[in-house]
């Protein structure tokens, strides 16, 4: 099958280049980003809109409950027989998203970890409490460096992911992923854009600024309202506890848009930190005028 993978931060325009591909090729575009795969954040995830999923078929958008936290292992089971049923009906796919583990998941395989004891599990939490990152990642480096230095700061859940696997299994985490196998043997062309920075900033800020002007203050109510768990993916999400600090009337509304331009803008760096290491050999389209895009992408896949 032909399978192009488009990669890159939030807010570098993803969703507009996998849409004139799939219309060019006659496609089909399926989801690799983590929070559009809930049906609550439509706005507050930049979800395709319902015009954009008319013009060509959609697959794992909008799919699952904010409280059914979904994790990679997951995500690649449900995207194994779409991709498959794509393929038998000789179409191409266009794998488009911001969630980098995704990716890795699809072209690198997902290693079949053994379960972590949940006693094993809250230690690990606590130690991180304890100690703090900057120790915890001291103690990790010392028998895991490769995750160490993969993962970006700030991503606690991560971290702790890597110490409890050893914890429990006495076998650091990196190794586990060396042997897993990948999990499609087919080809696949993939690419990453990467606008620059104060470019990519400004896009950022703008878009946190429209979702409020579209909604995304009602879609944070009705989804705080809910009274999720804090940890579940979607509560995390960019937006909801910037808003909910309004709605709650800890901040102005203004302070609540600055919060989360800033919040957004530091998930793209984010992002874009995890890609120049995880994915430093796909080609970069650094252009952001759409028909410059365009030819570099056609340019690349000789399309």
């Amino acid at each position: 099958m032909q399978l192009f993978l488009i990669a890159g931060p939030t807010a570098s325009g993803k969703t507009a280049l996998a849409l004139r591909l799939a219309e060019r090729l006659g496609g089909e575009i399926v989801n690799a980003d983590a929070l559009q795969i809930y049906r609550d954040l439509r706005i507050l995830s930049a979800r395709p809109s319902p015009e954009e999923e008319t013009r060509v078929p959609h697959h794992l958008f909008g799919v699952a409950d904010a409280a059914d936290g979904w994790s990679v292992g997951r995500w690649l089971a449900a995207a194994e027989p779409v991709l498959e049923a794509i393929a038998a009906r000789g179409r191409a796919a266009i794998m488009v998203g911001g969630t980098g583990l995704y990716f890795r998941a699809l072209t690198q395989g997902l290693a079949q970890l053994p379960a972590v004891p949940v006693d094993v599990r809250q230690a690990i939490g606590e130690r991180f409490e304890q100690i703090g990152e900057a120790a915890f990642r001291a103690e990790l480096k010392a028998f895991d460096p490769a995750a160490e230095t993969r993962i970006s700061p700030g991503d606690r859940q991560r971290l702790t992911r890597a110490m409890e696997v050893h914890a429990a299994t006495g076998r650091a985490l990196s190794d586990w992923q060396a042997d897993a196998a990948p999990a499609f043997a087919r080809d696949y062309q993939a690419l990453v854009l990467e606008p620059p920075r104060d470019q990519l900033y400004a896009r950022c800020d703008a878009r946190f600024a429209a979702m409020v002007g579209s909604g995304a203050l009602a879609e944070a109510r009705t989804l705080l309202a809910r009274d999720l768990d804090p940890a579940v993916p979607a509560m995390k999400a960019v937006g909801v506890r910037e808003l909910g600090a309004h709605l709650s009337d800890e901040i102005d509304l203004e302070g609540a848009i600055a919060l989360g331009q800033q919040q957004t803008r530091r998930y793209a760096k984010r992002q874009l930190t995890w890609l120049r290491n995880q994915a430093p050999d796909w080609p970069r389209i650094n252009a952001v005028e759409p028909e410059t895009r365009w030819e570099v992408l056609a340019k690349l896949w000789g399309l």
